[in-house]
């Protein structure tokens, strides 16, 4: 990790195997505050709220829709201008690896900003430290890209709009353009359909999300396995989501990819499972495509409980504030 990021880091609550809360304040030497306060940021992961599979279109892709919110468990992403003429990348932290450089989505959306640009950005030194579990469903790659974006919008005054940094996160990942915005929205389409939405009922909870550490899920494995199917009797998402949160599984808020997944991947079946059988658990589901689960709620003492029954196990808790 670089010396700016041992200055600056993120305050947060991580649970891991056999450990207890570890609170790490964040630190900023005054004397560096105001040059890094662009050059540094946290990108944040995401959870699914209901993920329904509507249909698959002509061009491949599938119509879903799904009310993503973020949550607090965060990477930490810093990009200064280059020391040398070529730049840097530097990934360290938990994650899977072996993906090439030129493949990793903070470098592609910052190659998609060049090409919107029509010209190319002065060299810079990025270094990315992953917190955010791999082939999770957390969103984690797509939360660096756009971080990436409004970073370098930034650095350079570039003074691109939201809807603009919006459109070309769109073409780097389905889940990019959410980022920009980070806040709770509904998202349809193939992920590029936004819409604002308050869930009142959802402030002030606690989550607790909990991956098997051994398990990864890739999208493509995850739609192989689906069916997709429309919603019955024209209901909608936003319509369900009024409800009180104990009956959100019973009227239809559900994850299409959880019964391919877990037919393919057991365990996490079994861990969602657990979760959902924990002391206070208001509603429980996987995120995205898995292969991390999650579960709400009304404390983070209780949520801090229930994942104290998974050992060797990703976990994270936090409170949700919008």
């Amino acid at each position: 990790m670089s010396g700016n990021l041992h200055v600056i880091y993120a305050k947060h609550h991580l649970y891991t195997s056999h450990t207890i809360t570890q609170t790490i304040q964040c630190k900023i030497i005054c004397t560096f505050a105001s040059k890094l306060i662009n050059m540094v940021v946290f990108p944040n992961a995401k959870i699914n709220i209901g993920l329904r599979v509507l249909r698959k279109r002509s061009d491949g892709y599938h119509d879903i829709e799904s009310l993503f919110v973020p949550v607090g468990w965060c990477d930490i992403l810093e990009i200064v201008p280059a020391k040398s003429p070529t730049g840097s990348f530097t990934l360290t932290g938990s994650t899977l690896g072996g993906c090439p450089q030129e493949k990793n989505l903070v470098i592609k959306a910052i190659k998609a900003l060049e090409k919107y640009l029509e010209k190319s950005l002065p060299p810079l030194d990025i270094h990315l430290h992953k917190a955010i579990p791999d082939g999770a469903g957390l969103g984690g790659g797509s939360a660096d890209a756009s971080f990436a974006l409004k970073c370098v919008n930034d650095i350079f005054e570039l003074a691109l709009p939201t809807e603009v940094l919006a459109s070309i996160a769109a073409t780097v990942g389905a889940d990019c353009p959410f980022f920009i915005y980070n806040s709770p929205m509904l998202v349809e389409g193939i992920g590029d359909i936004l819409s604002p939405v308050n869930v009142p009922q959802l402030n002030g909870l606690a989550i607790a999300i909990v991956k098997p550490t051994a398990e990864a899920v890739s999208t493509k494995e995850a739609y192989q396995g689906i069916t997709p199917h429309e919603m019955p009797d024209g209901l909608k998402l936003i319509d369900l989501l009024s409800r009180p949160i104990p009956e959100w599984h019973s009227c239809g808020i559900v994850n299409d990819f959880e019964p391919s997944i877990f037919a393919l991947r057991p365990q996490i079946k079994h861990t969602l499972n657990k979760l959902s059988q924990c002391s206070g658990s208001l509603y429980s589901a996987m995120s995205g495509s898995g292969a991390a689960v999650y579960a709400l709620f009304e404390s983070v003492n209780l949520a801090e409980e229930a994942i104290s029954q998974f050992k060797d196990f990703q976990c994270f808790v936090t409170q949700i504030n919008f």
